[in-house]
């Protein structure tokens, strides 16, 4: 079922699913797809779905009609045009060709291993095992805290130490290092059943918006080299993102609105990433 997905500066406002055979687009309430907007005319443009072809017209509008910058009477749609109405987009989907367009944001976004700079993704690896090291650090420290602001005696307090607790990175034994190294390749869930779960990204902003990507990777290395690279890593303690490399020194990917730094930030569900000039939900399966 194709689709129109109506954006602002980026921003996704509405979608709509087009099930009927005549879609009007314009500024009065009694048309299909409302844009109120004063560069919007009246009735602007019409959409008609005959079987698995979309036709789009401009109704003799005041401002025109834009597709992919071009300014059109009639036009056949095809799967990723993008319709300007006034100030405001919309992009046409066909979901039968929705496949290719993940590939094509994948493509886009995630750098592939061969194209990665080695001693940098040592680095952020490196910057990812402190921050699991120091989140482990974190409750033990506490517990000593404790002991000290009430002053146990010293059997007490050496109990505090007897907690059993999870194999560190170092001491992972030689099943969970060999799930470990096939996460680079992906795994299957269902052979790993006490692996962290999966989580997803999903873009919020751009021409890719509503696209989501599975991270399955114990590495995935997302951006664009030059502008701005970030690696997301998959332990069994979470997920962490870590800055890899970008154009400008100290141009960090933003987590919520907050630049992340150079130390690796653990992701939770729902926090917004910004790389490279895209904004992507992180979501916890």
């Amino acid at each position: 079922m194709a689709r129109l997905i109506l954006s602002l500066d980026n921003q996704v406002l509405a979608e709509y699913n087009m099930t009927k055979e005549r879609y009007t687009i314009g500024r009065l309430p009694d048309n299909d797809v409302r844009i109120d907007n004063p560069a919007v005319s009246g009735h602007h443009s019409l959409i008609i779905n005959i079987l698995n072809d979309s036709f789009l017209e401009d109704l003799n509008s005041t401002n025109g009609t834009y597709v992919n910058g071009k300014l059109i009477k009639k036009h056949a749609l095809q799967h990723g045009d993008v319709i300007t109405i006034g100030h405001h987009q919309l992009r046409f989907s066909d979901q039968q060709e929705q496949q290719p367009e993940q590939d094509e944001f994948e493509k886009t976004m995630v750098i592939p291993a061969g194209q990665q700079n080695a001693e940098q993704l040592a680095a952020a690896e490196k910057a990812a095992d402190a921050a699991v090291a120091a989140s482990d650090e974190a409750p033990a420290a506490a517990a000593h805290d404790v002991a000290a602001s009430v002053k146990l005696d010293p059997e007490e307090a050496a109990a505090l130490d007897d907690t059993p607790k999870a194999p560190s990175m170092g001491e992972t034994v030689v099943e969970d290092e060999r799930v470990h190294a096939s996460t680079h390749a992906g795994i299957d869930p269902g052979s790993a059943p006490n692996a962290l779960p999966l989580a997803k990204l999903q873009v919020l902003s751009g021409a890719f918006a509503g696209r989501e990507l599975e991270l399955t990777k114990a590495l995935t290395t997302l951006g664009r080299p030059g502008v701005q690279v970030a690696a997301i890593t998959r332990r069994a303690e979470g997920y962490y993102i870590v800055h890899v490399e970008s154009g400008t020194e100290g141009d960090f990917p933003l987590v919520n609105g907050q630049p992340i730094g150079a130390q690796a930030r653990k992701l939770t569900d729902n926090d917004v990433v910004q790389l490279a000039g895209v904004k992507m939900g992180f979501f916890a399966n």
